[in-house]
């Protein structure tokens, strides 16, 4: 995995920080642990409906003393920004080509020298999406990980890691319920996120 802001000694100190002074003055409350297993997982990022679940996902990271790598679209990796992009945690997807990113990420997670957390949005899109893609679910699968439950609820400012979860290759039944815990939170465009 490539070098990020989480990984560089000086800065990523600095800027724990700064993240707690934020989100204490943003009135945000942080809470949960990483427990010792979950230290190569795959997060699921729900709700995802706004711009703001990045810088507010980065913050709570810093926070939770994390080494995240998120995915995000192509896009957003153009010049002038993209090596910026990167260096937050940033990997690229292009939605316009069919590659198998989800063996390519098993296999980048079980490479990985350090402990290093997959952040995947199972919307795919801030846009309002019905059915949630299941790459995370087969992610944590194939490199045999858990997925750890981690939430954002804007009307409440709380963000954190909620519960461990073994995917059991059900993948209907597991859904199901994952998605029953997402029911609680709330996205900033809230009607934009469906848990059903």
């Amino acid at each position: 995995m490539h070098r990020t802001i989480f990984t560089t000694p000086g800065v990523s100190l600095l800027l724990r920080g700064f993240s707690l002074a934020w989100l204490k003055l943003a009135g945000w409350t942080v809470s949960g642990e990483l427990p010792p297993e979950a230290r190569k997982s795959v997060f699921i990022a729900a709700p995802h409906t706004s711009n703001w679940d990045l810088p507010y996902t980065l913050f709570a990271a810093f926070a939770l003393r994390l080494t995240p790598y998120w995915m995000g679209k192509a896009s957003i990796f153009r010049w002038p920004f993209g090596g910026l992009m990167r260096f937050l945690g940033g990997i690229p997807v292009d939605r316009s080509k069919s590659n198998n990113l989800v063996a390519a990420s098993a296999t980048a997670l079980q490479a990985a020298d350090g402990p290093v957390q997959l952040i995947v949005p199972p919307e795919g899109t801030r846009s309002k999406t019905v059915y949630w893609k299941t790459g995370f679910y087969w992610i944590a699968v194939t490199a045999q990980l858990p997925i750890v439950m981690a939430y954002m609820d804007y009307p409440r400012k709380l963000a954190g890691l909620g519960p461990l979860f073994t995917p059991t290759g059900d993948v209907d039944t597991d859904m199901a319920e994952i998605k029953r815990f997402y029911a609680q939170f709330k996205g900033k465009n809230s009607a934009q996120f469906t848990h059903e």
